[in-house]
């Protein structure tokens, strides 16, 4: 399984909760289809997924998932995805205390007189200029999702070309496994 990153955006629909999961898996073809159907039939949609090799022992990969929904019919899903053949184990970490971040390229149009303004918010989030060119800028972000979400919405009115965000990662904090 190679490393794969997709997302859309990260805030959950109104009224339902955010959660995100890991999913330890056994590197194996159509894991990551047979984990994402586990998902569509219970009418879960899923916010972001980051998968990616593990580094110590590549027989493994890890999935991190986020979706809203019913906590109730995500506690279903995980105990389903944890049934699984190739699945080792499947955590929901709402709630938990875990280090999270997410990283982001935007692109935007950026022309002399607007460069000030957007090199000003870019030094408050933190974010670099990763690509320059005469009418645009290449900005890398990274942090919260909630943290991400502002960058942009600020960025907008200079128009956003494109965006590419990984997804969230999350690792619990102190000795637990994540």
């Amino acid at each position: 399984m190679t490393s794969l990153a997709t997302t859309t955006a990260t805030t959950p629909a109104p009224g339902l909760p955010l959660h995100t999961m890991s999913v330890l898996v056994r590197n194996q073809p159509g894991v990551l289809v047979r984990v994402a159907l586990v998902f569509a039939r219970r009418g879960f949609n899923i916010e972001s997924l980051v998968v990616s090799a593990d580094p110590v022992n590549a027989d493994f990969s890890r999935m991190t998932i986020t979706c809203s929904g019913d906590p109730e019919t995500l506690e279903q899903i995980i105990k389903q995805v944890a049934k699984l053949v190739d699945v080792v184990h499947a955590i929901d970490h709402t709630g938990q205390s875990v280090v999270e971040t997410e990283i982001a390229l935007i692109k935007i149009k950026a022309g002399l007189h607007q460069r000030t303004e957007i090199l000003q918010l870019a030094e408050h989030y933190k974010a670099k200029v990763v690509d320059c060119s005469a009418s645009s800028l290449i900005l890398r972000v990274t942090g919260a999702s909630e943290k991400l979400d502002s960058f942009v919405t600020l960025l907008r009115p200079f128009g956003v070309v494109e965006l590419v965000r990984s997804g969230k990662i999350l690792m619990t904090r102190g000795p637990e496994i994540t």
